[in-house]
């Protein structure tokens, strides 16, 4: 695969440095398997693989992007005329620039050959235990809506004019549930994903049950009275938080004034407990790879160091732009886009605190399970009031479910206040979080 994708980009670049201009080919070969199932039969089954080429061209300053999924000499000139053509249109910007060949990438162990040594017919019974593990857990459990089994694996390559070649291939694998719990008219949802770079790590039987636990605990939720008190959040809250804090720590974001944590470098935005970082190196990180979209060197780089905040996540340009090196965080999710300042692995680090100990000593509180409506929240000012349902904690213990409530606050003043974290780290995509523990919180109920 190395080779056909090394001899497309080879053609493309030859083409525009006969021009005279700057060029950088970013080829990718995806292929995707999906098996969905329901009551115990096979239900879908989805294999799809596309291949492609995006070209960036650099016109004295000026860019140029085409791309085209085919690879014959015919199609890979019709981009090159295109990136070229459009380079035209678009204003001169000093900071459009290639990174410099040579680099020296990190070793990272990114492809589990496991995943394609096990057969079809295992991939499609570890499904089957998602659903029957689920079913099994409660007799209130009366519908499953969704269950299966995903993977993919992928090929990249990065080269451009400056002598910069850069091949990688990673894979990763996945299972996922949605169901129903019902009891006396009260209906609600569950969900449980779990997605790693081992095949050998997947545990069907921790899906499915973790699906149907979280829909039981949740019948017959009811409101609670407003006010502030301690909260617990689950992993999974505490990363849906985190997609709103990943976009303030950008720099294209904090350039564009658009970013709660501008000019808070060297400052403390958190409790000294608190420690984030993006690490595209974390073998065990499903985003993990040896370079990034623009070929640069995966790196580790810590955004919140005990509560201080280090500083901010650069592509090329934005680095350029600052007057830094690329962080390693030029992102690409098809050679149809141009790389852009984005997370890689992104998690808050755990802690060394056992999850139910962070309850014991809480004498009213809310042990918070999901949240709903965090398209809401601003990333500029940092302000939410999201839709919230957990379990009352009282005396130190989870009592009934809730539901019906909204949380409010900010989240530069939310790190602040959290007291606890524990060793219970989960990723949910990209983003990894353990369980953690606040202070307080607005709640408001009936």
């Amino acid at each position: 695969m190395e080779e056909t994708l090394r001899v497309a980009g080879q053609q493309a670049l030859n083409a525009v440095q006969a021009k005279g201009l700057e060029g950088e080919a970013f080829l990718l070969y995806n292929r995707e398997l999906s098996i969905e199932i329901s009551g115990g039969q096979v239900e879908t089954f989805k294999e799809a693989e596309q291949m492609g080429l995006g070209l960036r061209v650099f016109n004295h300053g000026r860019m140029g992007f085409a791309y085209s999924s085919d690879l014959s000499s015919r199609a890979i000139m019709e981009v090159v005329r295109d990136a070229i053509s459009i380079s035209a249109y678009t204003a001169a910007d000093e900071f459009n620039c290639f990174p410099e060949g040579g680099q020296s990438y990190p070793v990272i162990q990114t492809y589990d050959a496991g995943i394609d040594t096990a057969g079809m017919q295992e991939k499609i019974e570890m499904a089957l235990e998602v659903e029957r593990t689920a079913r099994l857990y409660d007799n209130r459990i009366k519908q499953v809506e969704r269950a299966g089994y995903e993977d993919a694996a992928f090929s990249s390559l990065v080269m451009n004019s400056r002598g910069l070649y850069a091949f990688g291939q990673g894979n990763y694998c996945g299972l996922y549930i949605s169901l129903l719990a019902q009891d006396d008219g009260d209906d609600q949802n569950g969900f449980e994903v779990m997605a790693k770079k081992r095949i050998a790590d997947l545990n069907p039987r921790m899906v499915g049950e973790g699906a149907a636990m979280k829909a039981v605990r949740s019948l017959k939720g009811k409101s609670i009275a407003s006010g502030h008190m301690p909260c617990i959040m689950e992993p999974y809250v505490v990363t849906r938080f985190m997609n709103i804090l990943s976009a303030s720590v950008q720099a294209d974001a904090v350039q564009k004034g658009k970013s709660m944590m501008a000019d808070k470098v060297g400052q403390l935005v958190a409790s000294p407990i608190v420690n984030l970082v993006d690490d595209y190196c974390y073998e065990a990180g499903i985003a993990s790879f040896p370079f990034d979209g623009e070929g640069v060197p995966a790196q580790k780089n810590m955004i919140i160091d005990q509560g201080e905040l280090k500083g901010f996540l650069y592509d090329t340009y934005s680095g350029l732009k600052a007057g830094r090196k690329s962080s390693g965080n030029g992102v690409r999710g098809s050679f149809r886009s141009l790389p852009g300042v984005g997370t890689t692995n992104f998690m808050l680090i755990p802690g060394n605190n056992n999850p139910d100990t962070l309850i014991a000593d809480i004498e009213q509180g809310l042990y918070i399970t999901d949240v709903m409506g965090m398209h809401t929240a601003n990333p500029i000012s940092g302000d939410f009031s999201v839709g919230a349902a957990g379990i009352m904690i009282e005396k130190g213990e989870l009592t009934y479910p809730v539901r019906g409530v909204t949380i409010a606050g900010n989240i530069l003043q939310l790190l602040p206040d959290i007291e606890a974290v524990a060793n219970d780290l989960r990723f949910y995509g990209s983003k990894g979080a353990a369980t953690i523990r606040m202070s307080r919180i607005s709640v408001s109920g009936n």
